[in-house]
């Protein structure tokens, strides 16, 4: 069984004088276990996508299964529950508290849980420990650079062990050397076993992922090899677009040669 199955999904916004559909017959599963891209420029109906997926929105038609539960059907306090439970989520803006350290952002999700407080810290700094960041435990978000923050981010979403990451923009607000940091350790994670959805409009974000979907006002257009569906959005944006793309996979390929380097 699928982890998430999105069965002819539709959303409408009733505007009054006008609707906007959009999304128009989605239909995706996604298997426990993998990294998944959602592509798509800005209005393509990915952030709309991503919001039904992460229980924030319902779908005006269709049906959505997230562990084999019809999502469609469930009470609002019942979403907040598998939100709590199910979904670990890393948003582009970081979203930490500003006096908290990290261990304390980080020990977040596990309050609400009702777990006691040596548990959560034990769970805590494993977490920040998975995304090498043990050392920087004790600092606010405001003495971590970008790439850090994000990593904090990671961490406490992992920290409940969801079923599902489900992450927007997760390089936007990062240069491109520490979103390839970044990439890197969602490859990672997802070699360990983590389902990961990543939301983006960056092609050469998708292309670094083993499947992405594009999604081009409302209807998916393309579903497949990450590289293969990110280089025909590339095309379709310009030849600009193709070289950051084809630069990112030289510079990760150098990476992967250094780091096996004598």
């Amino acid at each position: 069984m699928a982890l998430i199955e999105l069965d002819h999904i539709g959303k409408c916004y009733d505007l009054g004088l006008s609707k906007v559909h959009a999304l128009k017959d989605i239909h995706v599963s996604i298997e426990t276990g993998e990294l998944v891209a959602i592509v798509g420029q800005s209005g393509s109906g990915k952030s709309t996508l991503m919001n039904i997926v992460g229980c924030l929105d319902v779908p005006t038609s269709g049906r959505y299964h997230l562990s084999g539960r019809d999502v469609s059907e469930l009470s609002d306090d019942e979403l907040s529950d598998v939100r709590n439970l199910e979904i670990g989520f890393i948003f582009q803006s970081f979203q930490l508290l500003p006096r908290a350290s990290a261990l304390e952002n980080v020990e977040l999700p596990l309050i609400y849980r009702g777990i006691s407080k040596k548990e959560r810290r034990e769970l805590a700094i494993a977490a920040l420990e998975q995304v090498e960041l043990a050392d920087r435990m004790k600092h606010r978000p405001t003495e971590l650079s970008g790439g850090q923050r994000q990593r904090v981010a990671i961490a406490r979403a992992l920290v409940t062990q969801p079923s599902l990451l489900l992450a927007d923009e997760p390089t936007g607000n990062l240069d491109s050397r520490t979103g390839e940091e970044i990439v890197r350790l969602f490859l990672d994670l997802h070699s360990k076993g983590n389902t990961i959805v990543l939301v983006t409009h960056e092609p050469k974000l998708a292309a670094r992922c083993p499947r992405a979907v594009r999604i081009v006002d409302g209807l998916v257009i393309a579903d497949g090899p990450g590289r293969e569906v990110a280089l025909a959005n590339a095309e379709a944006m310009g030849a600009d677009v193709v070289a950051q793309v084809l630069a990112a996979e030289a510079a990760a390929a150098s990476h992967r040669k250094g780091a096996f380097a004598p």
